[in-house]
């Protein structure tokens, strides 16, 4: 009996080791046991510059968090924008799997997934903590695996620039007659309702801005805030600089990932990814706060010739009221954008309620003090 138990177990250790367990009892696939010593080397391409303050950076840090938390299981390598594909090649590129994982805004493919526009901000939309928390809390996230399934794609946020400026104008906008022909830099939403209210929405690269800016090749342009226009040389190209940016009140970034890659790695792996994206999200937003305050400070002390001015309250009513009318008229054209926007629509007026109780209140008062 001792013999057979011996001879048994020499046998199974044989299997085990050769593979032959594992084709016998899970279809040729990898046990949790032989996965979990498996080194996962993966490519993360992003639609940034190389070296690109906060948004290259995070995608980096992200990187090494996953790295250290795996033990080295899974090494990412991260490629700038044009270094392995295009910018605007990511989501094909994760899309087809090519590459495992991409970094980038989902508004950037919205000729692909109109109702992917949601997931990075919609004019007169929620701020960063009320896109969070329909994200998180509410069915956001849900909405997005959703949307994305039949490009084989899973999403996390990872990353928020938190409400942006209104751009960088070389003439005065005193009414929404000055909207007329004025030839913009302006993405997604924003850009449908600048071209209902008479403007020219333009799509370019941020390396391409400042010139066309300065050769009035444009009119205007927005990018980010203080820190990264800054760094562009913006407020040597225009003399106003407007807010609020009303088109991107709080833009999120998204990481992606192929999806049949994300479904071959063990449950704990894949808590690592979701858990470092959800840690580099709230950094990303922090260094945003961070750098344009103080850029902002920058920009009012050492360049005393731009002016920085608010919309006016005409304008603003304008843009509100158009915005209105793209958000119907696109719900109209696709049923998926129309599911996104009535469970987003209707998360944001309960936030808004809640807001007008908590930080906008107490907002009011530190106003008036």
């Amino acid at each position: 009996m001792k013999q057979r138990t011996v001879i048994a177990l020499m046998v199974l250790m044989i299997m085990f080791l050769s593979g032959g367990c594992n084709d016998e009892q899970s279809g040729g696939k990898d046990t949790p046991a032989v996965v979990a010593g498996k080194t996962y080397h993966w490519k993360l391409v992003t639609t940034w510059p190389a070296n690109f303050p906060v948004f290259q950076e995070g995608v980096e840090r992200f990187a090494r968090d996953v790295k250290t938390m795996s033990n080295g299981r899974l090494n990412i390598k991260v490629y700038a924008g044009g270094q392995l594909v295009p910018p605007l090649g990511v989501f094909d590129a994760v899309t087809q799997g090519s590459v495992e994982m991409g970094h980038g805004a989902s508004y950037y493919w919205a000729g692909k997934v109109p109702a992917a526009q949601f997931m990075t901000t919609v004019p007169f939309g929620m701020t960063a903590s009320g896109v969070n928390a329909w994200l998180y809390a509410g069915d956001g996230i849900k909405l997005w695996d959703e949307i994305y399934q039949p490009f084989n794609l899973k999403a996390f946020p990872m990353g928020n620039t938190g409400v942006q400026m209104g751009g960088w104008f070389n003439k005065k906008i005193r009414s929404t007659a000055d909207l007329k022909g004025l030839k913009m830099r302006i993405p997604g939403l924003g850009g449908k309702v600048l071209a209902k209210a008479g403007g020219n929405p333009v799509l370019m690269a941020a390396g391409e801005l400042y010139t066309a800016l300065e050769r009035n090749t444009i009119d205007a342009t927005e990018w980010v805030g203080p820190y990264h226009d800054l760094r562009l040389g913006l407020q040597r190209a225009a003399k106003y600089y407007y807010y609020p940016g009303w088109h991107e009140p709080g833009p999120a970034l998204e990481l992606l990932i192929n999806r049949k890659a994300w479904e071959s790695l063990t449950p704990d792996l894949q808590k690592i990814i979701e858990v470092a994206a959800a840690a580099n999200n709230v950094w990303m937003h922090a260094e945003f706060d961070m750098k344009n305050q103080q850029a902002l400070q920058e920009l009012k002390a050492k360049h005393k010739n731009i002016e920085i001015l608010e919309f006016p309250d005409e304008v603003m009513a304008e843009f509100k009221r158009l915005t209105q009318e793209v958000l119907d008229e696109e719900a109209t054209k696709d049923p998926a954008f129309k599911k996104v926007y009535e469970d987003y629509k209707s998360f944001s007026e309960q936030n808004a309620e809640w807001d007008a109780l908590s930080d906008g209140a107490y907002r009011e008062v530190m106003r008036g003090q």
